[in-house]
């Protein structure tokens, strides 16, 4: 599924545009994380090319459905395990049966 966005329609430019690049540039740097292995946010924003964009990160993730591409990966700062667009403890369960925690 894709998410377009409303730009205005001006002249010379589409009224909609395609997907962000940060968001390809997220979904390609989750999918490289090998299993038993977890990354923050905010390392994944770093990665994708914006530092301060965690909170983008995992707005990206929670709207994922390719099950090609890990999230359960992508932890907080924290420790904690944070959200999941499956439910938090399928995400625990997950990352345990993977040894990552």
């Amino acid at each position: 599924m894709r998410n377009y966005s409303k730009v205005g329609g001006k002249a010379g430019k589409p009224g909609y545009r395609t997907p962000s690049s940060f968001r390809a540039k997220v979904l390609s740097v989750v999918a490289k994380i090998p299993k038993g292995s977890t990354l923050t946010y905010k390392e994944v924003a770093r990665k994708a090319g914006n530092p301060s964009a965690y909170r983008a990160v995992g707005n990206v993730l929670n709207k994922n459905r390719d099950p090609l591409i890990p999230c359960h990966r992508v932890i907080r700062s924290d420790g904690k395990i944070g959200g999941y667009n499956r439910g938090e403890a399928t995400k625990l369960k997950i990352l345990k049966s993977e040894g990552a925690l």
